[in-house]
């Protein structure tokens, strides 16, 4: 049986749920978060003014 995958070692791929993260992703994630809210929300009630 021939083998198709396009992973070197399937049996040692890391899904992103496994890998480890530190303070400065945490700190990433927390700045695209509020400026998302800022255009989603801030952004619509300062121009209906």
């Amino acid at each position: 049986m021939d083998d198709h995958s396009h992973e070197p070692d399937p049996e040692k791929r890391v899904t992103a749920p496994m890998q480890e993260f530190g303070g400065r992703e945490v700190g990433i994630g927390a700045a695209v978060t509020l400026i998302g809210l800022l255009l989603a929300y801030a952004v619509p009630f300062l121009v209906t003014f």
